[in-house]
Order: structure tokens, then sequence, then C-alpha cells
């Protein structure tokens, strides 16, 4: 779940929602991203091993419902490995980027966003460590398959990243109230609710518009984890429209 506080409720994503949203920013990527089937597969995909945890999703330990980067660490490198069985079944080229994602969660993104961190990572350091060699050991032979060029890879697993963290933006960000934001080379700027431009601008028509998927649960403290599921389940799933433009 993506949790933000919202004033008088929480606002929850779930994470295959935020995938969706992560989809709608390929089928608008302007050149259009080869392999485009491949690319459009694992950005709604990427967080498909999620939905088994969020059948029951719990607290944090206090009136918080438990945010993505608060999961245990065991839990999500299972849900993970699924995801990236499943994924690979479905279409090997995007299980190759899914398996780089995965790794690239408890090392920063390669690089590219060295804050990201579980928060009982480093508790678990072993099996971290496991996780990431088992999914970089298999990587060649994915690429051998696949016949894949070392740059194309590594430009396809940044795109992916970018659209996932342009979700995240508007998942986790007050966008309502205009929080701007910096993801890689892209800068967002508050125009109004839920409404953004983009600097530099990559969607092939302007403005574009998207549809983000989210539930508002209004704050109280719960006597245990059921009795939060149960609003949380309660919850009218909302369709909010984002506006997004070029600057002018």
């Amino acid at each position: 779940m993506l949790v933000r506080d919202a004033g008088d409720a929480w606002q929850i994503v779930l994470q295959t929602d935020h995938a969706y949203l992560s989809g709608q920013f390929v089928q608008a990527w302007s050149p259009r991203p080869e392999p485009y089937r491949s690319l459009e597969i694992v950005a709604s995909r990427h967080d498909d091993g999620w939905a088994v945890w969020e059948r029951a999703p719990g607290l944090d330990g206090g009136a918080r419902p438990r945010n993505f980067l608060d999961v245990q660490v065991p839990a999500h490198l299972a849900f993970y490995r699924a995801a990236i069985q499943a994924v690979t079944d479905h279409d090997p080229y995007a299980g190759l980027l899914l398996s780089m994602h995965g790794a690239g969660i408890y090392n920063g993104r390669y690089g590219t966003q060295p804050d990201l961190k579980l928060t009982f990572a480093d508790g678990e350091q072993e099996l971290v460590d496991a996780f990431v060699q088992e999914q970089e050991a298999g990587f060649q032979a994915r690429i051998a398959a696949l016949g894949v060029p070392g740059d194309e890879r590594w430009r396809n697993y940044a795109l992916l990243q970018a659209w996932d963290r342009f979700s995240l933006y508007f998942c986790l960000r007050d966008v309502e109230q205009g929080e701007p934001a910096e993801i890689a080379e892209y800068r967002f700027a508050p125009l109004g609710p839920w409404h953004a431009s983009l600097d530099p601008y990559p969607f092939g028509v302007a403005p574009a518009e998207f549809t983000l998927l989210r539930r508002l649960v209004p704050k109280r403290t719960w006597p245990d984890e059921d009795a939060f599921r149960a609003d949380f389940f309660a919850a009218p799933l909302e369709s909010t429209r984002i506006t997004v433009e070029p600057v002018l």
C-alpha cells in the first residue's frame, strides 16, 4: 500500500493500482518505446506480487496503515520472486526488466535513487544480498536468450524507473496542495489540484490525462488490524483524474 496523510483521512493506493498508473504513462509516452508490449506489461505488472499481501493489509504497530517500505523483508522477497517468475512466463523481456527492478529496490535503483530502502532491510542483509545476487546471476542468461543489447536494457530499465516514480509522485506526494518533485531529469511543478507541468515533456499529447485509483480511509484508532481492514475495504474506490502538461 502507498499511504499518504490526507488530513482527516489516509489516502491509500494499492500497489497494483499504482502499477496501473505506471502503465498509463507507457501508453502516453512519445516516441513510443520499444519493445512496446513488453514495456507496457512490466510497467503495469511490476508490483503484481503485492496483490497477495494486500488482501490483508495491516498497521505499522501504531495508528497508521503500513506503508509499502515498512513491510517485512522475507515476505517482500517471497512475493517479488513469485511476481518475477509470473511476469517472465507472460513475457520474458518484461521478466528481465522486472528482475532488474526487483534487485534495484535493494541497491538504490542501481545508484539512481540512493535513498530508496525498505525500513527493515538492514536487519535482513543476508537475505537481501542473496536475493540481489540471485537476480543478477540470472541476467546474462536472460539477455543471451533475448539478444538484448546492454545499452537497450539499461535504457529501458531507466524508463521503467521513471514510470514507477512518476506514479509514486501522484500516489505519495500532496499533489492536491501543489507539492513539486524532481525525478531524475524530470521536474514536476504544481498548477492546481491533481494538475502539474512536467519538464521535459515526454507525452505525445498535451495536456495528457491519467487516472489514479485511490481510497480515502477516515482516520481513527483501530483496536486491531481486522478493524482497519474492514474500514479499508469498505472505503469506496475513487477514480481521480490527473492532468499533466508541458511548461509554457
